[in-house]
């Protein structure tokens, strides 16, 4: 037999390049293609492995991933004691073995195996208690953290205090790293800014010196950054509660853990104690001498936790003025700041907190000082009209001209954020009433498709001459940056700027019997103009199609958590939605989204305005009438009205076999919330909005129905704390 040649020199070079090239094709896909959340210092996408990429890794192809990329442009805002968050994952997983573990280790970014759960901050969310049991299963968590052995660890950095019980020298080193790493890192951008406000260049330094003498406790491995996003409640019950996110995590007193807990979780102030003495419970378990002298020192950490977060919070906050500045965002910068500096304000022991203007004044001027001028953004200065909506005798160019300038000088109490757009109230000169600037909230991603232009809407509703009391639209174009924009008259109480009121808890009689007389005068509208091709097919049949187009394109995490929580797949839903069919009755112009934040109280005879139509469709009027009951609180006495008025009101050709219908119509959008708001549970999505944060409160309540109307059994969820979260 010959032998083998011996391996050519540049063989593992070669080898080297094209597994390089492979990582780096797969980190350039989930830029393109992963689901990312954006945090401070990374940005997570998750994607499916490629075939390649499952062969470099040893994993199935298709397993998912989370690719964690460090964010070049992240100012250094954190304290750090180990840059390789993949040795302390290592280490972390021979005590708490279902934490994420890293894959692969490249320049600048990470592969991490996906742990598949939604967190914790979607189902409860900042500020709301946490359940009793939850919170012992945290308290645990931390205190499972000390049995991770120092050995096993990175090398804690050289200055660290020799004595691992002193916890007088380990909060002193955490303040000396802040005043570094944070402090220090930023001043020369930041400084003129820290000291403009109030705060002294050595003030965290000061802070250190006046460490008073603590009790001494052992020393363990520490988290960090235990907050609502950096938990994650698994779908079944081997592994309920999974922490993520370890590269803040730290060596040190325990105590340091459980302050930061406090106050980055966000508990409500009646619930501090009951935390504090789980966590005492649960050391108490695992390494008693972690609670000597806690309930004494702990305001210490507080203290500290609060005075450093001043400077990421400023920062933070003054960046986002770095593009043009208008009032808005002046306001939330300056309210930012407001709350940090009075949160740092005792242990930093600042002499004065400015007022908000003295505050204003100071992002502004220091704004300037970095541009060389400042002014406030005026959006109007350039823009294009939309040519299908001409420009009104009543509202020239240059009132729209005069309405975007006035939006980048609008204040923050003139702005209503919905689930989809961003609300301006404006007043501009020579015009008697307010107008309204609306767009389109970036990045929004609405699961149920709008299907008819707002503007082809508002204006079909003015020109019919019907008495709908519904916004006209005034404007239509892109600003110079390319953003779109509409404006459309605002419907608020008074001559002069007030917000608007909305029937949050149900409609009066009156504004019952108004909604009705509106909605019948819809009728009256002629839908072909905006929508040529409607009313050909049967409408709830193409409702059904909807819905189960819907739950197909929800992502994989939505459909993992609906089949958890029983809730069927697409295929069977359209086999169950089949089963069941209405009547055909004449169609009309339907408004598609009466919740009652689109419903405005007004103080003249049509006692409602309807506003936001972009989820517009043309269909069964009695449709319209029912999702508006489902989306408000409707007493049984309100409802029967309503029925009754909107029958007599309307020919039989709009109302036929509607008692036989009606709960038809009910049940399908009970299953539609089922889905939806358990989209927006597991992604986050619009959860600011008031109309879905009230949806997800209940969402319990909302799955029960759902899956009692399905006729589906009870499937209890295996992870007993997300089935106490989603109670």
């Amino acid at each position: 037999m010959g032998t083998q040649p011996p391996p050519h020199p540049d063989a593992g070079t070669h080898l080297k390049n094209q597994r390089d090239h492979v990582y780096q094709a797969f980190v350039a896909r989930a830029g393109r293609l992963g689901q990312a959340s954006n945090g401070f210092h990374n940005q997570n996408y998750v994607l499916p492995l490629t075939i390649p990429m499952a062969r470099l890794l040893n994993r199935d192809p298709g397993t998912s991933v989370t690719v964690r990329i460090r964010r070049a442009e992240a100012l250094p805002v954190v304290i750090r004691t180990w840059e390789n968050e993949a040795e302390i994952l290592s280490a972390v997983r021979g005590v708490l073995p279902n934490v994420p573990e890293c894959l692969f280790q490249g320049d600048g970014f990470a592969i991490h195996s996906y742990v598949e759960g939604v967190p914790l901050s979607s189902v409860c969310g900042n500020g709301k208690p946490v359940d009793t049991l939850l919170m012992q299963a945290l308290a645990d968590l931390l205190a499972a953290m000390t049995r991770v052995r120092v050995e096993a660890l990175p090398s804690l950095p050289s200055f660290w205090p020799c004595d691992h019980t002193d916890s007088q020298g380990f909060l002193q080193t955490l303040a000396r790293l802040a005043d570094s790493q944070v402090r220090g890192s930023n001043w020369p951008d930041f400084g003129m800014l820290f000291a403009s406000l109030g705060i002294p260049e050595d003030a965290l330094i000061q802070l250190a010196e006046r460490v008073p003498a603590m009790t001494a406790r052992p020393y363990s491995l520490l988290h960090a950054d235990l907050h609502r996003d950096n938990l994650i409640m698994s779908y079944d019950g081997e592994s309920p509660l999974i922490c993520v996110d370890w590269e803040l995590a730290t060596y040190g007193d325990p105590l340091h853990d459980l302050a930061t807990h406090l106050v980055r979780m966000q508990y409500p102030a009646h619930q501090w104690d009951e935390v504090m003495y789980s966590w005492v419970g649960a050391m108490e378990n695992v390494r008693s001498e972690a609670r000597n002298g806690a309930i004494k020192d702990l305001p210490h950490y507080i203290a500290f936790e609060r005075a450093q977060s001043v400077y990421p919070d400023v920062m933070r906050a003054a960046q986002t003025l770095q593009g043009p500045i208008d009032q808005k965002g002046l306001d939330a910068a300056t309210q930012a700041v407001r709350r940090a500096l009075e949160a740092a304000a005792e242990p930093l022991q600042l002499r004065k907190v400015p007022s908000e203007r003295d505050i204003e004044n100071i992002l502004f001027r220091w704004r300037a000082s970095r541009t060389g001028s400042a002014r406030l953004y005026a959006t109007g200065a350039d823009w294009h009209r939309d040519e299908r909506v001409l420009e009104r005798p009543d509202f020239p160019e240059r009132a729209v001209s005069a309405a975007l300038q006035a939006e980048g000088a609008a204040p923050a109490s003139r702005v209503l954020k919905g689930t989809a757009h961003v609300n301006t109230v404006v007043r501009v000169p020579g015009h008697n009433h307010s107008v309204v600037v609306r767009r389109v909230v970036p990045g929004v991603r609405r699961r149920e498709r709008g299907f008819l232009s707002e503007h082809a809407v508002l204006g079909a509703i003015e020109k019919a001459g019907v008495a709908v009391a519904a916004p006209e639209i005034l404007a239509l174009g892109w600003s110079h940056d390319g953003a779109r924009f509409a404006i459309h008259t605002y419907v608020g109480p008074g001559e002069t700027y007030q917000p608007p009121s909305h029937p949050v808890n149900g409609l009066l009689p009156r504004e019952a019997d108004r909604l009705v007389d509106q909605l019948c005068a819809l009728t009256k509208v002629d839908y072909l103009q905006v929508d040529p091709l409607a009313g050909q097919g049967h409408f709830y049949g193409w409702l059904c199609e909807q819905l189960v187009d819907l739950v197909t394109g929800l992502p994989k995490e939505s459909q993992q958590l609906a089949r958890v929580l029983g809730l069927p797949g697409a295929r069977r839903l359209a086999e169950i939605l089949a089963r069941h069919s209405v009547s055909k009755r004449e169609p009309a112009l339907l408004h598609g989204d009466l919740n009652p934040w689109n419903l405005v109280r007004r103080d003249d005879s049509l006692a409602l305005t309807i506003i936001d139509w972009e989820m517009a469709l043309v269909g069964d009027p009695l449709y319209d009438l029912v999702r508006h009951m489902h989306l408000t609180p409707t007493r049984r006495e309100i409802r029967e009205r309503m029925f009754d008025r909107w029958e007599r009101l309307l020919p039989a050709q709009y109302t036929i076999n509607w008692r036989q219908d009606w709960a038809v119509y009910r049940w399908i959008e009970i299953v539609r919330s089922a889905y939806v708001d358990l989209d927006r549970l597991v992604t986050g999505a619009s959860l600011d909005a008031p109309n879905v944060r009230r949806a997800v409160d209940s969402y319990a309540m909302t799955l029960a129905a759902a899956t009692a109307s399905l006729g589906l059994p009870f499937r209890p969820v295996a992870n007993p704390y997300l089935a106490r979260a989603l109670a």
